[in-house]
Formats: structure tokens, C-alpha cells, sequence
């Protein structure tokens, strides 16, 4: 199969997306009070947020652990 036969399979294939926390109340929200385009669009801003927030705290915590001190002690040798 070629790459634009396989382009083409896949474009007439249903999208299907990642379960994800903040998308689930998202839409348990909508489907409970309804939303307009523009809180929808707020909603989908927040969650960008919150994911780069947490990508933030795991780049912090890797840093971190990538400057850990040496163990042990340095000998000189003769």
C-alpha cells in the first residue's frame, strides 16, 4: 500500500481521541448546562493550560533529578 493510499484509508476513518480528565468534565459540563462556541473554546484554552502546567512540574522535577550531586568521594592516585 502506498503512503497516499494509506493517507486516504485513514482520512475516512473516524477521529478518535485520547481520554483525558479535563476533557471528560468538559463535556459532562456541556451535556449537563450547554455551552456556546465561546465558552467551548475557553474550556479547550484551560485545558492546553493545565497540560502545560503539568509538563511544566515534570520538566522541573527532571532537572532536578538530572542535578543531583555526586556519590561518593573523589581519591586521588598516585
Amino acid at each position: 500500500m502506498s503512503e497516499q493510499e494509506a493517507t486516504q484509508q485513514n482520512a475516512t476513518q473516524p477521529l478518535i481521541q485520547e481520554s483525558c480528565l479535563c476533557r471528560e468534565l468538559v463535556n459532562q459540563f456541556r451535556e449537563a448546562f450547554g455551552v456556546s462556541p465561546k465558552v467551548r473554546e475557553h474550556f479547550t484554552n484551560s485545558r492546553i493550560e493545565f497540560l502545560k502546567g503539568i509538563r511544566a512540574v515534570i520538566d522541573s522535577r527532571i532537572e532536578h533529578l538530572s542535578n543531583t550531586g555526586q556519590r561518593g568521594t573523589k581519591i586521588a592516585v598516585e
